[in-house]
């Protein structure tokens, strides 16, 4: 199951540096590529908004 981004994102970079799969997309909102991210959730670790969360 991929993560994703939610609307609390303020595009801070911080999920980009940590991703090891590179599946973070920068944006207004970053985005999370389901087909490359490997379900690690470093990135939701990482996130200081907390707008990382498991795919449902």
């Amino acid at each position: 199951m991929a993560y994703k981004i939610s609307e609390d994102c303020v595009a801070c970079g911080t999920c980009i540096s940590e991703c090891p799969s590179g599946a973070i997309s920068e944006g207004d909102i970053y985005k999370i590529d389901p087909a490359v991210c490997i379900d690690c959730g470093t990135c939701a670790d990482a996130c200081p908004m907390g707008a990382i969360s498991p795919a449902e």
